[in-house]
């Protein structure tokens, strides 16, 4: 199941099934679990915890050094889920003592060729990140959001979950959960209804999510006024308290 050719090194822990291709180079504190596949010529570091039936393909960079000049050589880490597939030329950072210390990809998110995911970023489950996506340092991007090609993320911005950013989107604040934005720099688009849609959201929620989505940004209130509108609607539409949650925590303001 290892190609002779690979170099793991002995404090390396791999599940027995593990697959490895010829020429990838496994560091110490490497701890990868069962059912995964490990392509040719790729490159992983610890410490770095990696789960169940991932899949990571040649030519990437997993666990490497944060690409921070405040590092010096910290014990920092880098924990991805289960169920991931991570293209080819991928770099995936460890994280920084000033950022908690942990860099984290969650589960079965699909992250195509040439994406970079920066120090401390913290990706949940089922997202889809295509080409060449750029993460800077501390980015939050929830369940299932999807990021077009190019796309890039300023340092420190949340993505909230279900949203979707159009191809070579610049996005510099936090994007609302199902909101869609596009443009450099982002602004919004309305909200990704058929990604709801795909994912089981009713009509009439969908409906609550577009009066939400114009309390927000449609009717020239303050975001305290927002936040009060949004809260008289959660009773009827749990969904919406993810965007009363999103305005509420901000530090960045949202894309407008």
């Amino acid at each position: 199941m290892i190609d002779p050719r690979a170099v793991i090194h002995p404090r390396a822990e791999l599940a027995s099934d593990v697959e490895v291709g010829a020429y990838t180079v496994i560091g110490p504190d490497v701890s990868i679990g069962e059912g995964c596949w490990i392509g040719p010529h790729a490159v992983i570091n610890g410490p770095t915890r990696i789960g169940r039936e991932n899949k990571i393909f040649q030519f990437a960079s997993v666990g490497e050094i944060p690409q921070d000049k405040k590092y010096h050589g910290e014990t920092t880490q880098l924990e991805i889920g289960d169920g991931n597939v991570i293209r080819e030329f991928c770099t995936i950072n460890r994280g920084t003592v000033q950022g908690g210390g942990t860099t984290r990809i969650g589960n079965d998110n699909w992250i195509m060729s040439y994406v970079h995911i920066a120090h401390d970023c913290q990706v949940g489950d089922h997202t889809i990140i295509a080409n060449t996506v750029s993460l800077a340092g501390h980015v939050v991007i929830e369940d299932y959001v999807i990021l077009g090609g190019f796309s890039k993320v300023h340092q420190f911005c949340t993505l909230g979950a279900h949203c979707f950013t159009a191809f070579d989107s610049g996005i510099a604040k936090d994007v609302p959960p199902y909101v869609m934005v596009s443009g450099y720099s982002a602004v919004p688009h309305g909200l990704n209804v058929e990604g709801l849609r795909r994912r089981g959201f009713s009509a009439e929620t969908i409906t609550h999510l577009r009066r939400a989505y114009k309390i927000i940004y449609r009717s020239n209130l303050t975001v305290k006024e927002a936040v009060e509108q949004l809260k008289e609607m959660v009773a009827i539409c749990p969904e919406v308290g993810l965007m009363v949650s999103c305005l509420e925590k901000s530090e960045r303001g949202i894309v407008r």
